[in-house]
């Protein structure tokens, strides 16, 4: 069984968990795509089989997130769930905030949560921060490619879309614009409502997918969920690469999505004319 599930995950709930029950209701290996925290819900796209293979090919996608920042305090894991550590009395007006989201758009350098699944000298950042372990994580890049604020009903907070690139802490966002407007900032919602091809109006909640008399109906062709162009071999280039023969077919350069006639195979690389396949899912 290869192809992918898009699952809607709710609050409350570990990704491992719903992995889990995929597993079980369809009895095949799979794994997902881009950790949600427990808190958050939205998007979690589950890979059956060999589907799996393909995320390196999909993790810099786009993703949409849907936040809530609070302002005024800061907790240890930056988010609703954790200890506050400082709070202020200095408050945001919608003005200051949209003065300063033009700064958190494109390449930025950010500092990611410590309580997070980065690694310092082998150990994750989260497990360290459970300890109480002192420790520092360095500064990555990531790309965030729009940011919008509006106001919200609650007292001090405001509600963020966010359109960004893979690697992006919302988390640390909020900490980052909350410093820029000289207060605190904790994210309190956090839904991912887009992850590439994926998207709320494509998915299944955990619970309709469980209890769905035929599953099945909800798995995504493998080959959807890249967008690359479509090379397809004939018969006799297809024999030649699995006899492990690269011979130069003058194909140019790039990424391909590789079929054999109607079969898709996986994602293929073409360099000077030759066609070498990255990642099998046939």
């Amino acid at each position: 069984m290869v192809g992918f599930v898009n699952l809607i995950k709710p609050e409350n709930m570990s990704s491992a968990y719903v992995v889990g029950g995929v597993k079980y209701t369809l009895k095949t290996p799979c794994g997902h795509m881009g950790t949600l925290d427990p808190m958050a819900s939205g998007v979690l796209p589950i890979g059956l089989g060999k589907a799996s293979r393909l995320f390196p090919y999909m993790l810099d996608k786009e993703k949409t997130y849907e936040a809530v920042f609070k302002f005024g305090l800061e907790t240890d894991t930056l988010d609703r769930t954790g200890v506050t550590l400082r709070e202020t009395n200095v408050i945001p007006t919608i003005s200051d905030i949209e003065k300063v989201l033009g700064s958190f758009i494109g390449d930025i350098s950010q500092i990611p949560p410590k309580y997070s699944a980065k690694c310092v000298d082998g150990k994750r950042g989260y497990e360290l921060a459970r300890k109480g372990v002192d420790f520092s994580l360095q500064a990555k890049t990531v790309t965030v490619l729009d940011i919008k604020a509006k106001e919200t009903e609650e007292k001090n907070q405001f509600k963020f879309t966010i359109k960004c690139k893979g690697g992006t802490y919302i988390r640390s966002l909020a900490r980052d614009i909350g410093y820029a407007v000289g207060s605190l900032g904790t994210m309190t919602a956090l839904c991912r409502t887009q992850s590439g091809i994926f998207t709320l109006k494509n998915g299944v909640a955990v619970a309709d997918f469980k209890s769905d008399a035929n599953p099945m109906r909800f798995i995504i062709p493998a080959d959807e969920a890249v967008n690359f162009p479509k090379l397809i071999l004939t018969g006799k280039q297809a024999q030649r690469i699995l006899d492990g023969v690269f011979e130069n077919y003058g194909f140019n350069d790039g990424i391909y999505r590789v079929y054999n006639q109607d079969e898709f195979w996986g994602v293929g690389e073409a360099k000077d004319g030759v066609l070498r396949i990255k990642s099998y899912v046939r």
